[in-house]
């Protein structure tokens, strides 16, 4: 006769259990846009334990701030397909454990980038987590169809850290730059949700896709696209960024805002993972573009 008890994991099975907590692509995409960013505040090239102590403590801070949110959304968690092999949905952690674990990491990227970096770096890392916390998971993602929209704004404060972690203090380009990645949430987090939105129907979260129609959708992420172009734009005169980094956010703008309206074309699932693709593309390449444009301009 079979044991209905689920097999108890190895200790190496433990530890991947907690690294998924902190959903490390999630903070992958985060750092992709800090480090570029510390070059641009840096007019070159950032020292290189700057760079690392920065990027310890912004995944130290990033993961925290997700192994929370899967505590907060076990239950939704247990209902959505592409989330049920999460740790605390198969039990292999405890939601005690997996909120001391969150909580210890969390005051650890405190602790670091105050020692490492300075204050007000690390004093912004952990809000960005609060406000994930309390007003995204806990308030808004089950209650908005806006969710995504007021909630991302904490996925952006990672370009904030990078650039206070050289200069010490904000000025308008880090506030704009923060706005890029404000305005890029929605249409990346959306097209992704078109694929998912029967996850979402039966968990009962009204992501825009699962409560909104595939136009109204489409419609809403080509102007978000619109307005992401025009800040990418932007950046440059506030930043006095040079001609690669111009070009190219006019050309990746362009792509973009081409990917969202074949969306609205053809309102497949296809379509939508297509720009949902790209959309990480974007960033990648246009914070890449930024890092190369001040190398080239300062060097």
């Amino acid at each position: 006769m079979k044991s209905l008890t689920a097999p108890v994991p190895g200790r190496l099975g433990v530890i991947g259990a907690y690294v998924a907590l902190t959903k490390p692509r999630i903070i992958e995409l985060l750092l992709v846009t800090t480090i570029p960013t510390m070059f641009v505040a840096r007019r070159g090239v950032p020292g290189v334990w700057l760079m690392i102590a920065t990027l310890i403590g912004g995944a130290f801070a990033a993961g925290g701030a997700n192994a929370i949110n899967m505590v907060v959304d076990r239950d939704i968690d247990k209902l959505m397909k592409r989330t049920q092999g999460r740790p605390l949905v198969t039990g292999v952690l405890t939601p005690r454990a997996a909120l001391t674990f969150a909580i210890g990491i969390e005051t650890a990227a405190f602790a670091w980038l105050w020692g490492t970096v300075n204050l007000l770096s690390a004093v912004l890392a952990v809000s960005a987590c609060i406000f994930y916390v309390f007003v995204y998971t806990l308030w808004l993602k089950r209650t908005s169809k806006q969710n995504i929209v007021i909630g991302g704004a904490a996925g952006a404060v990672p370009v904030l850290v990078g650039w206070t972690a050289v200069q010490n203090s904000l000025s308008w380009a880090p506030v704009v730059l923060f706005a890029v990645i404000f305005v890029w949430t929605p249409p990346h987090f959306w097209a992704l949700a078109v694929k998912y939105r029967e996850d979402y129907q039966a968990a009962n979260v009204p992501m825009l896709p699962a409560v909104a129609s595939m136009r109204y959708t489409s419609v809403r992420i080509i102007a978000y696209t619109v307005v992401l172009w025009i800040l990418s734009l932007v950046f440059s005169p506030v930043a006095e960024m040079g001609p690669i980094y111009f070009v190219s956010a006019l050309v990746l703008g362009a792509v973009f805002l081409a990917y969202a309206v074949a969306l609205l074309k053809d309102g497949t699932v296809a379509r939508a993972m297509r720009l949902f693709t790209f959309s990480i593309s974007y960033v990648t390449l246009l914070f890449g573009a930024m890092a190369l444009d001040q190398v080239v301009k300062y060097h």
